[in-house]
């Protein structure tokens, strides 16, 4: 079981790129220009709190899974 959701606000992400440049393991770029979270679920936070801290319209959310 996971211990972490990733969750992202879509209609919020400008695109920039931010999250995939810092983790390319997790976040991919759509084909509407936003980016997604390869895996909504993961055992290891690891370079989605890069992602967290680097997106400027905070659209992105790590929190413990239930």
């Amino acid at each position: 079981m996971a211990k972490f959701k990733i969750t992202q606000e879509h209609e919020k992400c400008i695109g920039c790129g931010a999250c995939v440049s810092v983790c390319p393991a997790n976040w991919k770029m759509d084909a509407d220009g936003k980016a997604l979270p390869v895996a909504a679920e993961v055992e290891e936070v690891g370079c989605n709190q890069a992602a967290v801290d680097g997106c400027p319209t905070q659209c992105i959310h790590v929190e413990e899974a239930v």
